[in-house]
């Protein structure tokens, strides 16, 4: 979330946009409006199986939609288009060489077309985009405060930031400790920090062991630990449509290095961890210094607090040896972005339990829910409680049957109940009883009993936290204090909001079977959300 603050004015959010029709004119007249040096960038939040063509835009569409304006399109961790004038910004030529892990896809004669893949390793797509301009200072705290605005409107209350790639501590966290700082916050946070350098990881957690400790801040903004990734050398990319990566030797002992140093420093840590493959070894690294400092691993055990993220693949063997060794899994609504990959590269049977949330709870694993917005998937929780509660994807693929979903009920709590764990704050959030913080929202609809079809497009009409109503909307419309306007005036966000308000996808409906889609042919060559309502 912290991240996202940042740059929410300046993208342009494809969240729940019924087809590419649609995008690809909202991008048109974006760019007439963005001027000389600014880019348009659609970053994260959709997949092209939202959109009733099924499809992506092509370089040659961004390229009629915005000749002379730099275009940048995520999507998901898997791939990045930019049209001709975006190419010429970042400077790409024939003579670039391609990163490790990542491909600039080019014509016969070698030039760049436009096309940019992780082979598996996202960091082309992200060190492309970092390269765009950036906003003032003024202009990122005006940002952030409509972004927590905008969860406010999806009743998120409260956030569990993973932290992510390029974003640096502490320059890029002063704004959001100056909105704590001066009582401008409208979404509680915990902070998890991610080391940025390769090869320079323990640096970076020596350094920050003596800034900040866990627990640090208050109960609007606060230091919860390390990860979600913690060495460069342990990084397990999510990219379904590449082979599964084997990570490189030295992963052992340089995450043996780390955990021994936050332990030592009684860091709580998360993990970004995918296939079960990593995960054994990963589980092999934490007993080893479980055994070798005597047992400090597992609040439950008198020691550290710790978990994975994602974990879509593991097995029942390692989920009883996270369960020995007092860990968490926090589970994201990924599947429902990238479920159609997963089955293309792993077939249906293995996509019905991934990830096996059920069997998780039933080795008393805690559990929570959570996003992973904004570079993949959506921040609207909504979005993912609909796939908990069907098992289906945005497209309206079927993965699981009723060993693996959730009546409302259960899903509900794994975003509220389930996720205040993974803060340590489950005494605070969660649950709304006498002693916890009273933050709540009204919504548009009644989540229990509307039509299953209709819950993605669930709103909050009244948000209150910490007492403060923070957004209102329908009746309670001017009840929140006003927010700054938009700057800079000819942001995306000025002109279309964040998430699609007309957002209807195809294949959302109970009925809906449909079938996994070849992806574009061009693409063949990863701040857990927690949030409280009220009926």
């Amino acid at each position: 979330m912290i991240r996202g603050g940042l740059y929410y004015t300046l993208e342009l959010r494809w969240d729940g946009v019924p087809s590419l029709r649609e995008g690809l004119r909202m991008l048109r007249e974006q760019a007439t409006v963005t001027p000389q040096g600014q880019w348009v960038r659609v970053v994260g939040g959709w997949t092209l199986n939202q959109f009733a063509e099924r499809r992506l835009p092509t370089v040659d569409e961004l390229n009629a939609a915005a000749p002379d304006t730099p275009v940048f399109v995520l999507h998901l961790y898997q791939a990045a288009l930019l049209n001709r004038a975006a190419v010429a910004a970042v400077g790409y030529t024939k003579e670039t060489p391609d990163p490790p892990g990542g491909m600039i896809v080019r014509d016969h004669a070698g030039n760049p077309t436009g096309t940019l893949l992780a082979q598996p390793n996202a960091w082309l797509l992200y060190s492309t985009l970092s390269g765009g301009p950036r906003l003032s200072r003024e202009e990122a705290e005006v940002s952030t405060r409509h972004f927590m605005s905008e969860l406010n409107r999806f009743a998120i209350t409260s956030v569990i930031d993973a932290a992510g790639g390029f974003q640096n501590f502490p320059d890029d966290y002063g704004i959001i400790q100056q909105l704590a700082a001066s009582g401008q916050m409208s979404v509680r946070i915990s902070y998890n920090l991610y080391p940025q350098q390769a090869g320079h990881e323990l640096d970076d957690l020596r350094r920050w062991t003596t800034m900040v400790k866990p627990g640090d801040g208050d109960e609007w903004l606060r230091f919860n630990g390390a990860g979600e990734s913690l060495v460069f050398s342990g990084a397990d990319f999510e990219n379904f449509l590449q082979p599964r990566p084997d990570l490189p030797e030295r992963m052992e002992g340089d995450m043996t290095e780390a955990v021994r140093l936050l332990v030592q420093n009684r860091w709580p840590f998360r993990l970004h961890a995918t296939y079960d493959q990593s995960i054994s070894r990963f589980l092999d690294v934490f007993e080893q210094v479980d055994n070798e400092m005597g047992g400090v691993l597992g609040e439950s055990r008198g020691g550290v607090r710790w978990w994975f993220d994602h974990a879509e693949t593991i097995s029942t063997r390692n989920i009883e040896r996270v369960g020995a060794l007092g860990g968490g899994v926090a589970v994201q609504g990924r599947m429902a972005y990238q479920g159609g990959q997963f089955v293309q590269r792993y077939g249906a049977a293995a996509a019905a339990h991934t990830p096996p949330i059920r069997r998780l709870l039933e080795h008393g694993i805690p559990v929570g829910a959570g996003s992973d917005a904004t570079r993949v998937a959506s921040y609207n929780p909504f979005v993912a409680l609909h796939w908990l509660i069907t098992g289906r994807t945005v497209g309206g693929l079927k993965l699981y049957e009723e060993d693996n979903v959730f009546d409302r009920l259960g899903a509900l709590r794994l975003y509220t109940q389930g996720s205040a764990w993974f803060s340590g704050e489950q005494d605070d959030k969660g649950t709304l009883r006498p002693g916890a913080l009273a933050d709540f929202a009204v919504l548009s609809e009644d989540y229990f009993t509307v039509d299953v079809s209709h819950i993605p497009r669930l709103e909050s009409v009244l948000t209150v936290v910490g007492g403060r109503v923070v957004y209102g909307a329908a009746e309670f419309a001017g009840q929140a204090a006003p927010l700054p306007e938009v700057v800079p005036l000819w942001s995306p966000v000025a002109r279309y909001g964040g998430y699609h308000a007309t957002h209807s996808y195809p294949g959302l409906s109970p009925t809906s079977d449909a079938e996994p889609r070849a992806v574009s042919t061009s693409l063949t060559g990863h701040g857990d959300l927690d949030h409280c309502v009220v009926q």
